[in-house]
């Protein structure tokens, strides 16, 4: 009997140690460098609930977050919204200390950063300029510092709404499963531009041939994800309202469906953000921002295509950024304009999501969520 109940305190423990080491990154347009722009939370995975441990002092607006794929450093977009500025900045992470130590910045290459990526060789980052519709390529060292960008490109031309689409608008820079290549979806220009990545060059992006595919008129691509078995890909559109699917090979895109991310019955103007496919790759999550404030669910077919399941509302406003832990148990959204994020846990048979915990406030404007398992 004592054994028995000693093997249950040694197996109880170890659940909570597993608990307990996954950490929460989020971002905020927090205005002032003097106040808290980036908050380091920990994620108990048995109770889905949010404990903060650190923050960070000292940067403006870091609109949004990636990680190494190591997890050793983080990289924000900071001086996002910002006139006549814009930067990259890297940050040291301490699983032992619960803290982020700020490493260096470099210039983002045009004004208002919105999204970047690192390759998952450490030795590569892309970040794309929302307002002036640009991209820059960036190495980086062994010891996560951001070199001068190597490589950076302009897009001038516009689309069809006057006001929205006036010029290029990159909203996020993605890799594809091998990261050979780099996707680029331009809000303002309706495309999703694609480029060749050679990571050993010292210029390592070129266009490809032809160097975009055109979405909709008037969509407004927006984020860009692939499913986990690398044959699908998916990108949400702002100002449509809708995900495109496309069949995906060797850097080539191919339109496979186009399914709104909102009922039928909704008639006012769309502004969906963001999306995600779980890691079992069943499941995909688009967010809806506006008067919707929802995540739209959707199960994923076995040829790539999407039906809908329902909708999850975020109990916030504006849920500008989400993201799910690599076990695909937790969502977790981040509502900007409430300022507060909310962790809900994911039933992985039915793909429906159920808010578990408390609401997490205290993030002025939160603008961007990382998830990371050490």
């Amino acid at each position: 009997m004592k054994k028995a109940a000693s093997l249950f305190v040694v197996v109880l423990s170890c659940i909570q140690l597993y608990s307990q080491n996954t950490y929460v990154f989020f971002g905020s347009f927090n205005r002032d460098k003097d106040t808290e722009g980036i908050f380091v939370y920990k994620l108990d995975t048995i109770k889905g609930k949010l404990s903060k441990v650190s923050s960070v002092k000292g940067i403006l607006n870091p609109s949004f977050l990636t990680l190494s794929s190591n997890g050793k450093y983080l990289f924000a977009c900071t001086e996002s919204k910002t006139k006549n500025a814009g930067s990259v900045s890297s940050f040291a992470f301490s699983p032992k200390d619960e803290t982020l130590t700020f490493i260096n910045s470099q210039k983002s290459g045009g004004e208002n950063p919105v999204y970047l990526m690192a390759h998952q060789n450490g030795k590569w980052l892309i970040n794309g300029n929302y307002t002036e519709g640009s991209a820059s390529v960036y190495p980086v060292s062994e010891n996560g510092t951001i070199q001068p960008a190597v490589q950076n490109f302009q897009f001038p031309e516009g689309s069809v709404h006057p006001d929205r689409q006036d010029r290029a608008h990159i909203h996020s820079t993605v890799f594809s499963p091998d990261f050979k290549y780099v996707f680029m979806p331009d809000l303002g220009a309706d495309k999703i531009r694609s480029y060749k990545f050679e990571s050993e060059k010292s210029e390592p992006l070129t266009p490809t041939v032809p160097p975009f595919i055109s979405t909709v008129p008037g969509s407004g691509p927006r984020h860009f994800t692939f499913h986990p078995n690398g044959k699908f890909a998916y990108c949400i559109e702002e100002m449509g309202g809708a995900v495109s699917v496309y069949h995906y090979e060797n850097g080539t895109l191919t339109p496979v469906q186009r399914i709104f991310t909102h009922p039928e019955t909704f008639k006012e103007e769309p502004e969906s953000s963001d999306i995600h496919i779980s890691p079992d790759g069943l499941y995909l999550y688009a967010s809806n921002r506006g008067s919707e404030n929802n995540i739209a669910i959707f199960s994923i077919q076995h040829d790539g295509t999407l039906k809908t399941v329902g909708y999850q509302p975020t109990k916030g406003k504006h849920p500008r950024v989400f993201a799910l832990d690599e076990t695909g148990k937790f969502l977790i959204v981040t509502n900007a304009g409430t300022g507060d994020a909310f962790v809900f846990k994911r039933d992985a048979q039915t793909g429906l999501l159920k808010k578990t915990g408390k609401r997490v406030k205290g993030m002025k404007s939160v603008s961007s969520v990382q998830i990371k398992k050490y």
